[in-house]
């Protein structure tokens, strides 16, 4: 689902904290349906008002199937480095995570269920397992 960022419109956060998800909230995360998030962006389109602001962590904590783009590369100057640059920078997030997004996005992939579990398993996985072990 490109620019998933509008979901939280359907997420009610109580005064206690807690989040309620709305019908079509709930549906998106039930049948894991991906959001194409692309923080920058973003905050460029006035979606957001900061990263600081990016619904990006409460959407992963409440088990939403997130991934991170670029969108509008050239015009808004990023990159996938520079966008992962911004989440470990903003909200703390480091190799798991990232490799957390990677895994999200083969699943989310235009390919066979059997080559994108392959490839997760073989390539992604381990790839990521020898970074941190670095």
């Amino acid at each position: 689902m490109g620019h998933g960022v509008r979901i939280v419109d359907d997420i009610e956060i109580t005064p206690s904290g807690e989040c309620q998800l709305g019908s079509l909230a709930a549906f998106i995360r039930d049948r894991r349906i991906p959001l194409e998030l692309c923080p920058t962006s973003n905050v460029h389109t006035g979606a957001v008002q900061s990263l600081k602001e990016h619904p990006i962590e409460l959407l992963k904590k409440l088990g939403f199937r997130v991934t991170v783009n670029t969108d509008n590369r050239l015009m808004s100057d990023v990159s996938m480095t520079s966008e992962l640059l911004a989440l470990h920078e903003v909200f703390g997030w480091g190799i798991d995570d990232f490799s957390w997004l990677t895994v999200n996005s083969m699943k989310s992939a235009f390919l066979p269920f059997d080559e994108r579990i392959n490839l997760i398993e073989n390539v992604i996985k381990p790839g990521w397992k020898n970074i941190s072990s670095n």
